[in-house]
């Protein structure tokens, strides 16, 4: 949603743009204040310059934060479901089955690298890193916890697999979203996706190799592990039906079912399984939808406090920063703040390089400032378009550095509605992850670099090269 008032000067909208990400650097690297303190200083400047716009007109303000929110509306839903279905799957010993499982076949040596496998086939197949996230992820944030390894590395190996697949597969919202934005192809864009995601992916399935040979003196004992699953069914009825919730939730996505129902299958599922197979009360079972918390203690810290999680309440802190930070969107884009920088930096992109790295980067800047990478990609496609036409380019080069720009850098940033997801899903926090989820900041790296010495720079059909076609395009 745009608005009819006067379009911002570029000096304006620099200063706007450069108070919003120095007010955020400063105060939360620097003076360590609430990420929610700072989006309503943030929220306060970027409302004040669209108020000099409007001439005062506040409603004209409140209708952009509304749109800003309003386009995340299936995102806040997800938040909430997630927290129920975390809360449900520990009542109905899913995650405990899941650990107990875990603990009995694999390795710290090979821990690693066989949950970037997993996490990227189950976001493949589902099409939702959040969904991936929600479910794998915190089981194998309790594997990683009982084998002693650094959770902060098992966050990014996670984060890592589960953006790897919501980016490639051809049922993922995001990977629509961007061919649809740059009128591309869905399979020409995944297929020029693979050109740079393909091998950054190996690299980093290698790199996360070695970091777990590291791990191989903490193989737990066998002693260690028959403590631990013995305080798991001290409290848990395991045997291979608690993994059904775990079964719906994967057959129902995979079957294309929308993310909210299938959601509410398996956590319905896992309710019933709570009751049935685990004999728990029914109301401290629906009361654990909302507060969380486990079935009991198992006397072992790190499993008691996974146990312990879950629930909507534990969604809220993520909830209220997500909403802020998708208002703040909405005033910078609404007003025309974001575009007005973009087509001042076109002007001056000159070369396949810059074009890329102009896209990349914006993209970027649009999620800190935007709180989510929709419209990143959306407002990415529509000025960035005409420049790749220009140049010769094929749009599938823009799509994928839309995704690039946008999907992937999304969940390293705090207080997007990704990076707060990931957070508080996982229990650790963006800062700590961020820098072992190698796939999500080396992929752009990457493509920047292939973009530099103009390695699959695909030109357009126009001239009689098939799309594909390694491009000569000046990258200087």
């Amino acid at each position: 949603m745009e608005h009819s008032s006067s379009q911002p000067t570029f000096a304006q909208s620099a200063l706007t743009f450069g108070l919003v990400v120095a007010t955020i650097g400063i105060g939360l690297f620097i003076l360590g204040i609430s990420l929610h303190s700072l989006m309503l200083v943030c929220l306060t400047i970027a409302a004040f310059s669209a108020w000099r716009l409007t001439g005062g007109d506040f409603a004209a303000i409140r209708d952009a934060m509304n749109s800003g929110i309003s386009r995340a509306f299936s995102a806040i839903y997800i938040f909430i479901l997630i927290g129920v279905l975390v809360a449900a799957y520990i009542q109905s010993g899913t995650v405990g089955a899941l650990i107990y499982y875990g603990l009995e076949f694999i390795s710290p040596t090979v821990f690693l690298p066989a949950g970037l496998l997993l996490c990227a086939f189950m976001s493949i197949a589902t099409g939702t890193s959040w969904g991936t996230v929600g479910t794998a992820g915190v089981v194998l944030i309790g594997i990683g916890e009982a084998m002693g390894i650094p959770l902060p590395i098992v966050a990014g190996v996670i984060v890592s697999g589960a953006c790897f697949g919501d980016k490639m597969s051809p049922v993922s919202d995001t990977t629509n979203l961007a061919a649809m934005s740059s009128e591309v192809d869905l399979y020409a864009h995944i297929r020029s996706m693979l050109y740079t995601t393909g091998p950054t992916f190996v690299i980093v399935l290698a790199i996360y190799a070695m970091v777990s040979l590291n791990f191989a003196e903490n193989a737990m004992s066998a002693e260690r592990i028959e403590a631990m699953t013995a305080s798991l069914e001290s409290i848990y009825a395991i045997n291979l039906w608690c993994l059904l919730p775990f079964v719906v939730m994967i057959v129902l996505t995979t079957m294309k079912v929308a993310a909210e129902p299938a959601m509410i299958a398996s956590a319905a599922t896992a309710v019933i399984m709570a009751i049935g197979l685990q004999g728990a009360d029914p109301v401290a079972v629906m009361n654990a939808l909302y507060s969380g918390g486990g079935s009991g203690s198992t006397g072992i810290e790190s499993l008691d406090s996974l146990l312990g999680r879950g629930g909507i309440s534990s969604m809220m802190w993520t909830l209220s920063l997500a909403l802020m930070a998708l208002a703040l969107g909405g005033i910078l884009h609404g007003f025309g703040f974001l575009q007005v920088l973009i087509s001042s930096l076109l002007t001056r992109v000159k070369s396949a390089f810059g074009l890329v790295t102009s896209t990349i980067l914006t993209c970027l800047a649009g999620n800190m400032t935007m709180g989510e990478a929709y419209m990143s990609i959306i407002l990415g496609g529509q000025l960035f378009g005409p420049a790749y036409d220009e140049k010769g380019i094929d749009r599938s080069v823009m799509s994928r550095s839309l995704e690039e720009g946008a999907t992937l850098t999304t969940v390293l940033i705090p207080w997007t509605t990704g990076g707060a997801f990931f957070a508080a899903t996982l229990g650790v926090s963006v800062l700590e992850y961020a820098p072992w989820a190698l796939l999500n900041w080396m992929n752009p790296i990457l493509s920047m670099l292939f973009a530099l010495f103009g390695i699959f720079i695909f030109k357009t059909r126009g001239e009689d090269r098939p799309v594909g076609a390694t491009a000569k395009v000046s990258a200087n």
